[in-house]
């Protein structure tokens, strides 16, 4: 990865049921709000954390990576 190229697809895990989902992640915008698709629980972004692939993913959000910035808040 290099600072104009980020990294695309994330491993988002479910806190609540440890289920993990590979997902391609948006490149201009943070994903605030995420349904699992298996216990359909609505995962928002912990404290501080712009986005569900900041908090829940193997790898953090587009923007995050490039250093751009990302709202801190939906």
């Amino acid at each position: 990865m290099t600072n104009n190229t980020p990294l695309l697809e994330s491993e988002l895990t479910c806190p609540y049921c440890k289920y993990i989902k590979r997902e391609i992640m948006p490149v201009d915008a943070c994903q605030f709000y995420y349904e699992c698709e298996d216990c359909k629980v609505l995962l928002r972004p912990r404290p501080g954390d712009c986005c569900v692939f900041c908090s829940f993913g193997s790898i953090k959000c587009p923007p995050v990576q490039m250093q751009a910035c990302c709202s801190s808040s939906p």
